[in-house]
């Protein structure tokens, strides 16, 4: 596997993210359930000083278990190469083990909202925004199935893959753990998507950052929602 470098293109680890993308195992189910918690702890280890992934634990799953598993992964191939150093600390900090929304890493990558563009603006591990056409496969994105944002929303977790025309209809493909089979790809209809918010993996070096332990603005959103001029805002969206 080539050693990925940032000044390469403008998007350097999307050919990454896709790449394990395809390695993820296919089907397993999709819950939320304890046991599906519990799966995607077991998953997630470290030994002498390396974050390990193993794909094949974490089933059954759900959406943004997925996508962080793709993260992870990522992160850990990087250091493999010698191209990222986890401290340990960040290697702490990257375990799953059932934080609440907007506690730790996990926790807001899980967290109700923009989980996952919050933490790349706290972090700077690269680019938020919400337009289509400036996606690439690869991207991280977080799909708003309604107009809520936080309490009342109901959104997907997913990594980008493209569109494509079925029967004359325009399509958002992309992959996740989905109702009800689980990891997989899936293409739907643009129509049904009230939002999208796109987020780049550029500067995984940062993931090393100090964060506070809670995020008061993802924490809330559990209780409340938030407008889409207040996500713009907490998640530094390019306009």
């Amino acid at each position: 596997m080539p050693i990925v470098r940032a000044e390469e293109n403008p998007a350097p680890y999307n050919s990454l993210v896709r790449e394990f993308v395809m390695k993820m195992p296919a089907g397993g189910g999709y819950s939320t359930s304890s046991m599906a918690n519990s799966r995607l702890r077991n998953a997630v280890s470290t030994e002498n000083s390396k974050l390990l992934v193993n794909l094949t634990e974490a089933t059954p799953s759900y959406c943004s278990e997925a996508t962080f598993l793709v993260l992870l992964k990522t992160l850990s191939t990087l250091q493999s190469q010698g191209v990222l150093t986890l401290t340990p600390q960040t290697l702490a900090a990257l375990k799953p083990s059932g934080q609440p929304d907007g506690t730790g890493i996990w926790g807001r990558w899980n967290a109700n909202g923009p989980g996952t563009a919050r933490l790349f603006y706290e972090l700077g591990l690269g680019r938020n925004f919400t337009e289509l056409p400036r996606a690439i496969p690869g991207d991280f994105l977080k799909i708003f199935w309604n107009d809520g944002i936080g309490a009342t929303e109901h959104g997907h977790s997913v990594i980008f893959l493209g569109t494509e025309e079925k029967n004359g209809v325009h399509h958002l493909r992309f992959w996740s753990s989905n109702i009800p089979g689980g990891y997989g790809e899936k293409s739907v209809p643009l129509s049904r998507i009230h939002r999208l918010l796109f987020s780049r993996l550029e500067h995984p070096e940062n993931i090393n950052r100090p964060i506070p332990h809670t995020d008061s603005y993802l924490s809330s959103l559990e209780r409340r929602s938030s407008s889409s001029s207040e996500m713009s805002d907490q998640c530094g969206i390019l306009r």
